[in-house]
């Protein structure tokens, strides 16, 4: 099945393995809270929950497949700022929030600095496949 809409997750290549999970579960979890506005469609882009065969049900995931991409720290910067000039949904993680132990901390060391400043980590972004796919030109996927 091919979507109309896209979600691409972009982390930094030089974090530890566990630091490119961390952030890639992190960015996740803020795309999950968009929805397909942005394409006409006011659906959320998380399905329906799974039940197994004995009854027991599981949360819902995304509708559609994740491509997870790899970045150095000037591809990500450019890719926010592509991100940013379409009005794309985007979930941010800089290198400021490893340090940091809760949310209203997250997000005032994100506050703290200006835009073209930010020490990106990784990124989420979601929206019309065309979009995503010009955000992610010229990324390879990580792996």
């Amino acid at each position: 099945m091919r979507f109309d809409t896209k979600i691409a997750i972009i982390v930094r290549t030089d974090l530890a393995d566990w630091q490119k999970l961390n952030v890639t579960a992190f960015l996740a979890s803020g795309l999950a809270h968009a929805t397909d506005e942005i394409v006409g469609n006011t659906s959320e882009i998380v399905g329906k929950p799974y039940e197994d065969a004995s009854g027991n049900t599981y949360l819902p995931m995304f509708r559609e497949p994740v491509l997870v991409h790899g970045a150095d720290a000037p591809a990500l910067a450019r890719a926010r700022a592509r991100a940013l000039a379409r009005s794309l949904p985007t979930a941010l993680f800089t290198e400021d929030l490893f340090r940091t132990g809760n949310e209203d901390d997250n997000r005032a060391a994100v506050r703290a600095v200006e835009a073209d400043a930010l020490n990106l980590v990784g990124l989420g972004i979601h929206g019309p496949r065309s979009q995503v796919d010009k955000v992610t030109k010229g990324l390879k996927l990580h792996g």
